[in-house]
């Protein structure tokens, strides 16, 4: 995810060597890397880290990424989802193999986090690529042992875009589609909208902590209809993301 952006940040300044240690197919154009960063001091479930390349002939680009893994991994790892006219997710998700040097800085941001003494119930909504960091919410809350409650509900494109499907399979998940959806399919099939958050989400009445990643638009329009369900917006932390480049 590009572009990750929070209120509060938490740095830790300079760059540090990373290596691709191992390189996952996620979805046709979406692609996990786990990288091996030594010395990395960890960090919290929904941070995300800058990614820097650099070109034989010394040009260099970075972008920011959500971080997919969670602290107990005791590594970063980031999933990336390929901007065709991107000048770094083309490497990144169809290049990029074990042994690839790359450098990394983080890991950033301060808001949008959840740790186990934050309690639930947990609502995740996602907006495609969104659910990179609300994946390292999820796997942080299973390593943990935490029994807060946790819903996501992931809007995505096809079945085929779904990244992360068979972790997700294992978590209390609602997935609706946008564009086409699986022969026979009974779920949801168009943009989440007040009513189906109605339907998945929690009550206000249960004051969860709400956690909505995703493009701009998506965004916006979730955490309203969250708000005219009687959320507070002291519950509701959001991250957008838009094309910058890749």
């Amino acid at each position: 995810m590009s572009s990750a952006t929070g209120a509060t940040e938490r740095r830790i300044v300079g760059w540090q060597p990373a290596t691709v240690r191992e390189v996952i197919r996620e979805t046709p154009s979406a692609t996990t890397l786990i990288l091996d960063v030594p010395g990395w001091r960890g960090h919290r479930a929904g941070q995300h880290a800058d990614i820097r390349l650099t070109a034989e002939d010394g040009y260099q680009a970075q972008r920011s990424y959500s971080i997919a893994s969670a602290p107990e991994d005791g590594y970063p790892s980031i999933t990336v989802e390929r901007l065709d006219d991107g000048e770094v997710s083309p490497y990144l998700v169809d290049d990029a193999q074990p042994g690839d040097a790359l450098e990394i800085r983080g890991p950033v941001g301060g808001w949008f986090v959840w740790e186990t003494s934050d309690g639930g119930p947990l609502m995740l909504v996602a907006g495609g690529s969104g659910v990179v960091p609300l994946r390292s919410i999820l796997r942080h809350r299973a390593l943990a042992g935490s029994d807060a409650p946790a819903r996501l509900l992931l809007s995505a494109r096809a079945p085929e875009s779904v990244i992360y499907r068979d972790e997700l399979a294992g978590a209390d998940t609602t997935i609706t589609y946008t564009r086409s959806a699986p022969d026979g399919w009974t779920g949801y099939a168009r943009r989440v909208d007040r009513d189906m958050l109605a339907a998945v989400g929690f009550a206000p009445a249960e004051r969860p902590r709400i956690y909505i990643c995703g493009p701009t638009a998506f965004v916006e329009g979730v955490a309203a209809d969250a708000v005219a369900l009687g959320h507070h917006t002291d519950r509701i932390r959001t991250e957008r993301f838009g094309a910058t480049g890749g």
